[in-house]
């Protein structure tokens, strides 16, 4: 299952769509957390994430922080949800990618692990992020725009009128289906 939404737990109806999908109680739960480019080594290591997710619902001893440096650490879990919150599409994908978690990814919601994106992580699991050039800052060395491919399709977030002009152009150019999402919107993929 795939849950995608413009501003997960932080929006209050986003945040029911996210619970009433989930595989089970959100307590119940493990869940692998990807912090975005914006996280240090010590971000990942404090309890910084930790608290956001307890906020969040998620249990103590339930959540995985994904550490970018040692993604060796984090394949082969007993995983109920993977989640990728907000940020820089472009950067957190590319971290991503860099430390070959990319696949794992897929592989894990392959075989039945929910992924849960909001924002940049909706993005992400999308088909094609270049759209977002309007949006965010791209890394000079980034030339690769496919998504995870987990949603066959994308997605322009945190829809408003302001963004219709976006909307337009890509249905008229995209070779894959075009979603809106205001930020009150969520997307659930079975």
């Amino acid at each position: 299952m795939i849950i995608l939404s413009s501003c997960d737990f932080r929006n209050t109806n986003s945040r029911e769509v996210i619970l009433n999908n989930l595989p089970k109680s959100i307590g119940q739960c493990k869940v692998l957390f990807f912090p975005n480019e914006k996280a240090t080594l010590e971000d990942i290591y404090s309890e910084k994430y930790h608290a956001r997710l307890q906020g969040f619902g998620f249990r103590e001893g339930n959540i995985h922080i994904f550490d970018y440096c040692n993604p060796k650490n984090f394949q082969n879990l007993d995983l109920d949800v993977i989640y990728i919150s907000g940020g820089n599409t472009f950067k957190t994908l590319q971290r991503i990618r860099k430390c070959a978690f990319d696949k794992e990814i897929i592989h894990y919601v392959d075989h039945g692990v929910t992924y849960v994106g909001g924002s940049a992580g909706a993005h992400i699991a999308t088909k094609d992020i270049s759209h977002l050039v309007e949006f965010d800052p791209l890394p000079e060395d980034m030339d690769d725009f496919n998504g995870l491919g987990l949603f066959d399709g994308i997605l322009v977030c945190h829809y408003t009128p302001l963004r219709q002009h976006v909307l337009d152009r890509l249905q008229n150019i995209s070779r894959f289906p075009v979603f809106a999402l205001t930020d009150d919107e969520s997307l659930v993929i079975k």
